[in-house]
């Protein structure tokens, strides 16, 4: 059994019921499909089918919230759910972002950014699985940098599609969106690698003192 971090948040645990092992949801089939989307979002941003785009990242946002209050409202917060609704999260901000430097909207640089700090809490994730520890706690600086993320694509999709000076002002309104969610999201994963480390290093001296102590 995996040994999951501790959560003190009381507000959370009276607001949000036990998590199930449920699949077959309302919740979770619009979580899937919010997922489905995604490519389908990225490929109208790559294409510049601009307008399509934004009428299908709104819905999708739209349903990002939908998912939550009907999970809560009638007790279908599932584990899978939990699991889905970050998932989607990551895969719209690379996807769009990819599109987005595709389209030359935004630098390949800050794709990059983006994209490495993704891996490397994947690689943190394996191996924190692998020493039987759930995931971490979400921390709030990494929702912060991930809502900015968010924001900033749509922001950038609406600056490409006229060339005037508002528009001029509007995208380096998104472009400094994105690059200060990606300083949070990059802050938010060093204090996430700082946990793991802690962690496995809790792991190891308790391993080694009931090693002592059998001896």
């Amino acid at each position: 059994m995996s040994r999951q971090p501790t959560h003190t948040n009381a507000e959370e645990e009276a607001f949000s019921p036990e998590p199930q092992n449920i699949i077959w949801t309302v919740p979770n089939a619009i979580s899937f499909l919010r997922i489905l989307s995604i490519p389908v979002i990225a490929v109208l941003i790559s294409k510049r089918y601009l307008v399509w785009s934004l009428i299908i990242l709104a819905v999708s946002s739209a349903s990002d919230g939908v998912d939550g209050y009907i999970a809560r409202r009638f007790n279908q917060v599932s584990r899978i759910g939990q699991i889905l609704d970050p998932i989607a999260d990551r895969l719209l901000i690379i996807c769009s972002m990819l599109a987005l430097g595709w389209a030359d909207i935004l630098p390949w640089w800050l794709l990059i950014a983006v994209g490495s700090r993704d891996l490397v809490m994947l690689i943190e994730v394996l191996i924190l699985s692998n020493n039987d520890y759930g995931p971490l706690p979400v921390h709030f600086v990494g929702k912060a940098g991930t809502a900015l993320l968010l924001m900033s694509v749509p922001v950038l999709i609406v600056a490409d599609l006229a060339v005037t000076p508002f528009f001029m002002v509007l995208h380096f309104i998104g472009v400094a969106g994105a690059v200060w969610g990606a300083a949070l999201y990059w802050t938010a994963g060093i204090i996430y690698i700082t946990q793991g480390v802690g962690l496995l290093d809790t792991a190891r001296t308790t391993a080694e003192s009931r090693h002592v102590h059998v001896r």
